[in-house]
């Protein structure tokens, strides 16, 4: 009587307090995440569902962070967002819960947080915006702010200019519509088996979206009576699933941090080799930006996700028995889904790149726990390359100096900027993808090797090497690179290597020292005494692994 009278302040009568299941809507809406400032209305959706299928729907806030504008990065509460809706899962009187996403962040942290509860959930993704439109030729948000970032500061592009192709290159709700973090975390949140089939493509602003969303409200509340858990969906196969379709997409190398956090809190084993082992027969066959022509917009109407999925079944390399939030299996949902456009999702025998041209896992003495490139987003003639080191000990640090005609630099060095990982900055940003000096960019150079414990937001490209683990903060190699030392990478032969010997190395560790500040307190000072490296995904190391619904005790 207790709960029930106040939560009748808000107009409930007493019939929906009869025993029907009290389904939980996990909203990331805020105003202050552009890529999820619509979700309110996918939540009306998905009420709708829940109260067509005979649940009691609850709509409640979680935090919200996207890369779009908060600063020092997003990644840095990806953790804190998911301990917090996890809290929120657990102490309220929940029997499933729907999870409302949109940038990057916001995907994986929900779904860190379902599996740590391990109650019957299903996600929405909030889908990408219309394709961008700039002088008659389509454009896609990020992609093309790092390209008309580098024509302003080479001189071929004006102010003026680019404040007309910002509003070009957002024009509508939704997030990213180029296959960058966010629309890979929805394509990976499908294949895992947490959203419905062909729900992470429609637009946010497509009818279908509020379509997809209210069939999800109506299948939580089957879900819950089947018992459904995430533990149940997101498997080893499933991951496998998942690693094989952020390959086939051309994905962002984010989705591997946040798939290996996801499969500590499940306790599934996934190691960063994975990502690059199951991965070498996967050939791309998506084209989209960045590494292709189209967008979200023409993935979704050439057959999005299901047509991606039937290829990779058709050669023998999706686990077809894995189970998915619909309650069948991923084979049966993908077997008959029909492709419209070939030029936009490719057969495997005409793909856009060849199969083992994703993302290369690199090993090495600067990289002893590994390191990872995207080499479909990088230059064909630097994934081979020697060069001189030029280091930065932080992205302010090269910022500082990038735009001096003096700075003794060419285009043949290799560019290291540390102490961007997670302890580091803290929280690990999409800072890796420097711009180049703004001497060569007038020289015509639109590419080096760039070298960073930090990460690369989905949207850039370049042959940039990211996620060095061990980082600099913490000890690693690469914090002992001085300039004028001489870096090989070789992604044919998967290594990364300072030519330095063992005993250089051992010799200059006492010199070493932290160059990053310390955060005095708060979130980010317990966030920097528990992240995990890059290698581990990045989590909390207390944050590891399942804790289930049970609360212990009551409130009153």
């Amino acid at each position: 009587m207790l709960h029930r009278s106040w939560l009748r302040n808000q107009g409930y009568g007493a019939e929906v307090f009869d025993g029907r299941p009290v389904i939980g809507i996990a909203t990331t809406w805020s105003e202050l995440s552009p890529c999820n400032a619509h979700l309110d209305r996918v939540a009306e959706a998905v009420k709708r569902g829940v109260w067509m299928a005979g649940g009691f729907p609850l709509v409640f806030p979680v935090m919200s962070t996207g890369e779009t504008i908060i600063r020092p990065t997003a990644m840095l509460y990806r953790n804190l967002m998911a301990m917090q809706a996890e809290e929120l899962i657990r102490g309220n009187p929940l029997d499933g819960v729907v999870l409302l996403s949109g940038c990057d962040k916001t995907t994986p942290a929900l779904l860190m947080a379902a599996a740590s509860v391990d109650l019957p959930a299903i996600m929405v993704t909030g889908g990408p915006m219309l394709n961008g439109k700039f002088r008659g030729e389509d454009v896609g948000s990020g992609t093309h702010v790092w390209r008309y970032e580098a024509e302003m500061k080479a001189g071929r592009m004006s102010a003026a200019e680019g404040a007309v192709a910002e509003g070009c290159m957002a024009r509508s709700a939704g997030h990213c519509m180029t296959m960058g973090t966010a629309s890979t975390m929805a394509c990976v949140a499908e294949a895992l088996g947490m959203q419905l089939p062909g729900s992470s493509g429609w637009p946010a602003v497509d009818a279908r979206r509020g379509e997809t969303a209210q069939a999800a409200g109506q299948r939580i509340v089957a879900m819950v009576e089947e018992d459904l858990r995430p533990s149940a969906v997101m498997t080893r196969a499933a991951f496998e699933n998942a690693i094989r379709t952020t390959a086939a997409i051309g994905g962002s190398t984010n989705a591997i941090v946040h798939l290996l956090a996801l499969a500590g809190r499940l306790g599934v084993e996934l190691a960063v080799e994975d990502f690059d082992e199951l991965v070498r027969d996967v050939p791309t066959v998506v084209d989209l930006m960045p590494s292709g022509r189209f967008l979200m917009e023409d993935f979704c109407y050439a057959g999005g996700l299901p047509a991606v999925l039937r290829e990779l079944a058709e050669n023998d390399l999706l686990n077809t028995a894995a189970t998915t939030v619909t309650g069948r299996t991923v084979g049966e949902l993908v077997a008959d889904a029909p492709c419209w456009d070939r030029r936009v999702i490719r057969e495997f025998g005409e793909p856009l790149q060849p199969a083992g041209s994703g993302t290369a896992v690199l090993r090495g003495n600067l990289c002893p726990r590994g390191a990872v490139l995207k080499q479909s987003a990088a230059s064909p003639h630097l994934l081979k390359h020697t060069g001189r080191a030029v280091v930065f000990d932080s992205p302010e640090e090269y910022h500082a100096v990038c735009d001096d005609e003096d700075l003794d630099i060419s285009a043949d060095d290799v560019i290291v900027v540390r102490g961007a990982g997670p302890r580091g900055y803290p929280g690990m940003p999409e800072v890796a993808n420097v711009p180049l000096p703004a001497k060569l960019l007038r020289a015509g150079v639109t590419d080096m090797v760039r070298i960073s414990d930090g990460r690369m937001s989905g949207t850039g490209f370049g042959a940039v090497v990211l996620h060095v683990a061990p980082e600099a903060a913490v000890g690693g190699p690469i914090g002992l690179v001085r300039t004028g030392d001489v870096i090989t990478l070789d992604v044919p032969a998967r290594r990364l290597d300072v030519h330095l010997s063992e005993e250089e190395l051992a010799a200059r560790e006492p010199s070493w020292q932290r160059r990053s500040g310390v955060p005095d307190g708060g979130w980010p000072w317990l966030y920097a005494e528990h992240v995990l490296q890059a290698d581990e995904g990045a989590d909390l190391d207390f944050l590891r692994g399942a804790r289930g619904s049970a609360v212990p005790r009551d409130s009153h």
